[in-house]
């Protein structure tokens, strides 16, 4: 058994996201879907649909929920699912190292998992000294 991964975004970044990692792994390792909330959505139509997609990802390790900005509506859907009944994690500031680091360690349950994501995300960022 594997954590299921959602992505939940705003407009086009999902499954661009996830294009690229297949570009990167073409056979993808675990479960992954995205969710792209439109600016006008209302929130509780997505919250309905979001949690049908986490019950799908879940094959019983739980989703861990990959959120492209902290406080936004697309995070906010994720992290209101928990008192729906999915066992989920909700890590933000998505980006591609911190999908292809998750991608990587697909063994791993899902609090590691969440670790795992945070610390590919911020390994991810470069600065350069010139």
């Amino acid at each position: 058994m594997s954590a299921g991964v959602l992505l939940m975004t705003h407009e086009a970044v999902g499954q661009a996201l996830i294009s690229a990692a297949r570009h990167v792994m073409p056979k993808l390792p675990l479960r992954v879907a995205a969710v792209e909330v439109p600016a006008q959505a209302d929130p509780d139509v997505m919250r309905s649909l979001t949690a049908r997609h986490a019950r799908e990802l879940d094959e019983g390790d739980g989703v861990l929920v990959l959120a492209d900005l902290y406080g936004a509506t697309p995070c906010n859907i994720g992290l209101s699912l928990g008192p729906l009944g999915v066992r989920l994690r909700c890590v933000s500031g998505l980006n591609l190292p911190m999908l292809l680091r998750v991608l990587n360690y697909a063994d791993k349950p899902l609090d590691e998992l969440a670790e795992i994501a945070a610390t590919g995300g911020r390994g991810g960022i470069f600065i350069d000294h010139a």
